[in-house]
């Protein structure tokens, strides 16, 4: 329940502030053009808190902390006294339209640069993109442990983050990976991941794994934790074992224990697993069953549970002056933003799977995790996310900022704004298409939730 609790607060709180920016945008704008701002709502719903200023603008934040608003004067929705029509949005020109609507993602922009910034100076700690064990297509690539990855494709990595979203990006793209490294003895070389030859439909989120990375950051002992009862393992596994091998194939790290026992299941029939238990190496004879892993799917299980290991320290830090980090967090903010716009073209292209789209709860858990690990990864989280906010709001999806815009284009084009009826049209189409979206996202956030 308290990480449940935790992961609200900090999704509202990064909600709060995305929204608030983006409203501002739209009102700081609207004032200096002339509009006259009725309401500036950050959540939907009932008021919890409201306070009118001397322009006659309310200010409140509403009981649904998912997005906010600015409702300005419009004839098209109020009565609108003569004296008055001047300070009316349908009253403006098309090109101070324009610039109120572009100004909440705009505004966005700017944050996400700025977080980036402060980020940059405050120093943001992460792990080296260091290999620890290489098997499979990686070994057979020539990448070795020790070796340290400085670019993949020709785009310079710092972080293991960094180069597992790189590697990802070219299996999604189904063309070979050709990677930069230093090995352990300060030498350079280039290797040629075939990641093409992976098999069609692959697991995107096991990308490392399927090509036999493991960074050095993620290395963890498969040393048995616990034991579950009635499962294949019981009174022949005992908490204490260190797993070294399954069926002949050696075993470095827990990481690799599911996929092996996995061939095993679909081979059939029992296998040795070898471990070390009190200084002694026994082999261990078991046939794996089929369960079910906490997402509800078929999975083959020995039914044992590793210890959890305390996350190992940071060996990389990316930090700059104050001037430096200008530069740096514009640079930043060039390479997500063509991340999120390449993530998604793959995804309307069909490269990329839908399960890439995530609603409230995984920004909610996102959070809280960023959260926990430090300002430095929160001010990240927050920076990605507004610019998230900031695409997203750009997409030519009528009742979406972008949907303004294309309205407002076709406006200069034709000489005349588009007929109530046909931006009627316009608003069910982007409805639809929002809540079928909406749907999807809260449709993959219910399944990556763990079965209980």
């Amino acid at each position: 329940m308290g990480e449940f609790i935790r992961s609200v607060w900090w999704m509202i709180v990064s909600l709060g502030v995305l929204v608030t920016f983006h409203e501002f945008g739209h009102y700081w704008v609207a004032r200096l053009c002339g509009v006259k701002v009725l309401r500036f709502s950050v959540g939907f719903g009932r008021p919890l808190w409201m306070r009118r200023n001397r322009a006659g603008t309310e200010f409140a934040i509403a009981a649904i902390p998912l997005g906010g608003y600015v409702k300005m004067l419009d004839e098209r929705e109020v009565e609108v006294h003569p004296h008055e029509r001047g300070q009316a949005f349908n009253h403006k020109t098309v090109w101070q339209r324009i610039a109120i609507v572009a100004a909440g993602p705009v505004a966005n922009l700017l944050l996400c640069i700025a977080l980036l910034w402060a980020m940059f100076v405050l120093g943001r700690q992460d792990y080296s993109a260091t290999i620890g064990r290489t098997t499979g297509m990686a070994q057979a690539a020539g990448l070795q442990a020790g070796d340290r990855v400085l670019s993949v494709d020709g785009r310079s990595v710092a972080t293991a983050g960094e180069a597992s979203m790189a590697l990802t990006t070219a299996a999604m793209d189904r063309h070979d990976a050709r990677i930069e490294v230093r090995d352990s003895l300060d030498q350079a070389h280039t290797r040629s991941l075939p990641l093409s030859q992976l098999p069609a439909g692959f697991n995107e989120r096991h990308v490392l794994a399927l090509a036999g990375v493991g960074w050095l950051s993620s290395l963890q002992p498969a040393l048995v934790d616990k034991v579950l009862p009635d499962s294949a393992a019981q009174g022949v596994v005992m908490p204490g074992d260190l797993i070294v091998a399954i069926d002949g194939q050696r075993i470095e790290g827990a990481d690799q224990v599911t996929p092996q026992i996995r061939t095993l299941g679909e081979r059939g029939g029992p296998g040795m697993v070898e471990v070390l238990r009190g200084g002694e190496r026994l082999a261990l004879e078991l046939t794996p069953r089929q369960g079910k892993d906490a997402q509800g799917a078929p999975v083959w299980q020995l039914g044992i549970g590793f210890a959890q290991a305390s996350a190992p320290a940071y060996d990389a830090k990316l930090q700059y002056g104050p001037l430096a980090a200008l530069p740096a967090a514009l640079r930043e903010t060039a390479r997500m933003a063509g991340d999120s716009l390449g993530m998604m073209r793959r995804i309307v292209t069909g490269n990329a799977s839908l399960q890439n789209i995530s609603g409230p709860v995984t920004i909610a858990r996102v959070a809280n995790v960023s959260a926990q690990r430090g300002a430095d990864w929160f001010l990240y989280f927050l920076a990605l996310l507004s610019l998230s906010l900031c695409i997203i709001n750009l997409l030519p999806i009528p009742i979406l900022d972008g949907g303004h815009l294309l309205y407002y284009l076709i406006e200069l084009v034709k000489g005349s704004p588009l007929s109530e009826r046909a931006m009627a049209a316009g608003q069910y189409v982007g409805l639809a298409l929002l809540a079928g979206l909406m749907g999807l996202a809260f449709y993959n956030d219910i399944l990556s939730l763990p079965l209980r």
